[in-house]
């Protein structure tokens, strides 16, 4: 009988400058604090990377301690072990590493999946109308898809000084919970009007009874959800789901949540946090089968890691094995 090799974690915090400053209804940074988890039995190490968000009750300090608490035995275990969040998305992410070493295979292998390059949107980050119009049009000439925040009050400009600016250039927008019931019908309206394809997560979580409905554009849950447990909640009132590893807990959750979205004919966007390539490696796995995909991460950055993905204007290709999997 084979006995499994004991796992060592461990967990180290890094901060990443973030190109000028990414900006959304909630406020602003300059860097991105990111929290790496390394698993290893002393001759095969499995790397993931996870963000710590406040709007979650998380923080970087406490991501980092929840990591390392962990009696990690594999990764079937793990969903049981810890709730969704990204300190498990960091372990489980990690696991999928070390398994593929470990397996002489790659992670897309052990999934069941044959992996291709995708095209990512590109974020627009929140500014006044005619600042976002300019980015929005310097942008478009090599990025076909662009994701533009919003905060409610002065978003029908926004909409309109963007698309005169970018005619051709497919739209989706994110709200980031910031508007409200009195706004939704006309903010939805200039959407369909500037063809907007998907609007995210225009009302608070748990306070979308709104969108139930007809609804002029398609609505995407970003905040109302996390894993599988958060799905049925939203059924009704939105048109697809945003997927992000850090909601979910980790790869393992994020592809099972993809499943029973499509069995209840919801479509999938797979986004990201502003973070490094190696945090973007894994959703690459769930970014196949996607309707959109928003993993431009690492292009908000002032710099990526080394080994980092191949970004060819919105192409994102494959993982490296020496990145990720």
């Amino acid at each position: 009988m084979t006995t499994k090799p004991a796992l060592t974690v461990a967990a180290a915090i890094e901060t990443w400058p973030i190109a000028g400053q990414f900006t959304i209804a909630r406020g602003a940074k300059r860097e991105a604090a990111v929290v790496i988890a390394t698993v290893t039995d002393g001759s095969v190490t499995g790397r993931g990377e996870c963000v710590p968000y406040s709007r979650y009750g998380e923080t970087v300090a406490g991501v980092q301690a929840a990591v390392l608490a962990i009696k990690l035995s594999d990764r079937a275990s793990l969903l049981g072990q810890m709730p969704a969040g990204a300190a498990r998305n960091a372990l489980d992410c990690a696991l999928w590493d070390y398994e593929a070493k470990c397996a002489g295979t790659s992670a897309a292998c052990l999934a069941g999946l044959t992996l291709g390059p995708v095209t990512t949107a590109y974020t627009i980050s929140l500014d006044a109308p005619e600042v976002m119009a300019a980015k929005a049009s310097a942008a478009a000439r090599t990025m076909p898809l662009l994701k533009l925040k919003l905060a409610g009050k002065g978003d029908a400009e926004r909409l309109r000084q963007v698309r005169s600016a970018c005619p051709s250039t497919r739209l989706i927008a994110d709200a980031n919970e910031s508007w409200t019931p009195d706004l939704l019908a006309s903010l939805m309206a200039v959407a369909a009007e500037t063809s907007i394809e998907l609007v995210e997560q225009p009302l608070p979580a748990g306070a979308d009874l709104a969108l139930a409905g007809r609804r002029a554009v398609p609505v995407c849950a970003d905040e109302s959800i996390h894993d599988r447990a958060s799905l049925e909640a939203l059924l009704g009132r939105y048109d697809a789901i945003n997927i992000k590893l850090d909601k979910a807990g980790g790869l393992t959750e994020a592809l099972a949540l993809a499943t029973e979205a499509r069995r209840r004919n919801l479509k999938v966007l797979v986004g990201c946090m502003v973070s490094t390539s190696l945090a973007m490696a894994p959703a690459m796995l769930l970014a196949q089968d996607a309707d959109w995909v928003d993993l431009d991460g690492p292009l908000l950055l002032a710099s990526d890691r080394t080994p980092s993905l191949r970004y060819d204007g919105a192409i994102v290709h494959p993982p490296a094995a020496q990145l990720w999997g």
